[in-house]
């Protein structure tokens, strides 16, 4: 697999702790950037994202078929095993993934995963099971490593939210709208074997 790789858009240029202007070194096998007042080195490490796995029966079952059709304005199809995306207005504008969002510093990923939900489709839910933990490289200058829950909705009201600016339930694996994150094709396509 062919990674893109990072660029200095994601270094520090001067000491978060002291102010000095970083200079690179070796250090630990890999060019560094590192103060040579106080001795602090950069380290760039991964953030972690939560996504939720929302599927359409689940939510029907709690918010009813109504409630769908007008948060997504299209009826519940209960033949077919359909998921939550939401289509982002912000970065990947028009694109589409599934509820997602980092995990704050002091927080817990399980209250992550519920936090972010709710502001992004207005549903409350209970996570589950992890379906996926997959490392993220489609912005080489901020990576992450995504962990992706299935989600029990248990109320709120469905709505878009916060960076995410229409709803919609796809069919398992083949969504029919573009994904942002390649990572999300490959929950989908794990999640139809299942």
């Amino acid at each position: 697999m062919t990674r893109p790789h990072s660029t200095d858009r994601s270094l520090h240029r001067f000491c978060p702790f002291c102010g000095s202007a970083l200079q690179q070194r070796q250090v630990s096998g890999r060019l560094r950037r590192v103060c040579p007042a106080c001795g602090h080195v950069q380290y760039r490490s991964p953030v972690v994202g939560v996504a939720a796995v929302i599927e359409e029966a689940e939510t029907a079952a709690v918010l009813g078929g109504s409630a769908i059709e007008a948060a997504t304005g299209h009826p519940v199809a209960p033949a077919e095993r359909r998921v939550l995306l939401g289509r982002r207005s912000a970065s990947y504008a028009g694109l589409y993934c599934l509820p997602c969002g980092y995990v704050e510093f002091d927080e817990e990923i399980r209250e992550a995963l519920v936090r972010e939900t709710e502001e992004e489709t207005g549903l409350i839910v209970e996570p589950g099971a992890v379906l996926a933990v997959h490392s993220n490289f489609h912005d080489p200058d901020h990576q992450s490593v995504g962990v992706w829950f299935r989600a029990q909705p248990a109320g709120g009201i469905l709505r878009p939210g916060d960076d995410i600016d229409a709803l919609v339930f796809v069919p398992v694996p083949e969504p029919g709208v573009p994904l942002a994150f390649p990572t999300d094709a490959r929950v989908l396509a794990a999640l139809a074997r299942t």
